[in-house]
């Protein structure tokens, strides 16, 4: 197994990756665009997802394909720049053929990173904006695209936490390539290969991690907790990301890649999955590389993880929030 560039993939194999963002109202958009379109599937975890056209990626549904994956900022309102990957992918005679136009088919899911600058949303003009830095390759991780707002470690509001943003991680085993992208916005806290947190929830004397699960357990039946106060019910946490893969692949079979590379997820966050969060991730297939399900899968959680990782790692300090580089 070997590391490989995202982007570089995604030249090879034809699609294509561009942020958007504005930098000063805190939030942005990530698109992985599929000029030929791309079968797809995704796996929701998280109790308060925010998305768009999810039922396309059923295995029931007639859609072979879909043309766009856009991830985005702004909670719910971020919903609204999946309008402008339309336009840009209908201008670009991109979408599914009917008798009077093609339609772009574009699924969708956001973060909630209001709060963060100037509490800008995700608009059409930012979805239109990342097509455009796509058809150059105009992609950077950290506090860029669906990452410019991330935080996490928040269970105990906004006085703990720590930045967050955008992480990529790519590798090619054999013929076989399989990367991902993946915004990191959780309530809990991101762990490093041996368990040890990289980011997450301070302690009350910022010299160090609380450590979100010991508050969570060390606060269980009293009444009120702050997990109870501040967490549950409020969807104010997600982790959105897409593998992609050179495999050849329906959307059943991408459906069982995205639930295995979740487990990417669940071994790099702590706690995770919560009421609290809005975890999902999609699987791509844009190849024609004949490879194993399982195979496949297990790929997808070790480069989910180690996006997440990078997500953190290549955040920096913004908007009086810290992130672990400065730490």
């Amino acid at each position: 197994m070997k590391e490989i560039d995202m982007l570089a993939m995604a030249r090879t194999n034809g699609f294509r990756l561009g942020n958007a963002q504005d930098r000063q109202g805190g939030t942005g958009c990530t698109v992985l665009v599929f000029p030929d379109s791309a079968p797809c599937a995704v796996d929701v975890r998280g109790g308060g997802p925010a998305s768009r056209e999810s039922e396309l990626l059923s295995p029931m549904a007639a859609a072979s394909g879909i043309h766009a994956i856009l991830l985005s900022g702004g909670s719910a309102f971020g919903l609204n720049a999946s309008t402008g990957v339309m336009q840009y992918l209908e201008e670009q005679h991109i979408g599914f053929d009917t008798r009077i136009c093609k339609v772009p088919l574009v699924v969708e899911s956001c973060i909630y990173d209001l709060g963060c600058g100037d509490n800008v949303r995700p608009d059409a003009a930012m979805g239109y904006a990342a097509c455009q830095a796509a058809e150059t390759g105009d992609f950077r991780e950290g506090c860029y695209g669906a990452g410019t707002g991330a935080t996490v470690g928040k269970l105990c509001g906004p006085d703990y936490m720590m930045k967050s943003g955008l992480g990529a991680y790519a590798v090619q085993v054999g013929d076989l390539q399989v990367g991902a992208v993946v915004s990191v916005n959780a309530v809990g806290d991101v762990l490093d290969e041996q368990g040890q947190i990289l980011a997450g929830m301070r302690s009350r004397d910022g010299q160090g991690f609380a450590d979100t699960r010991r508050v969570m357990l060390e606060e269980a039946g009293q009444t009120p907790t702050l997990f109870s106060q501040r967490a549950v019910g409020t969807t104010t946490n997600t982790t959105i990301g897409a593998v992609v893969t050179n495999g050849r692949f329906d959307k059943a079979q991408l459906k069982k890649i995205a639930a295995l590379g979740s487990n990417g997820i669940v071994r790099a966050i702590r706690p995770v999955n919560t009421t609290a969060d809005g975890d999902s991730l999609y699987a791509a297939s844009v190849g024609s590389i004949s490879a194993e399900l399982s195979l496949t899968g297990t790929i997808a959680a070790y480069v989910v993880e180690k996006a997440i990782r990078r997500a953190v790692c290549q955040a920096e300090s913004l908007y009086g929030i810290e992130a672990c580089q400065d730490v």
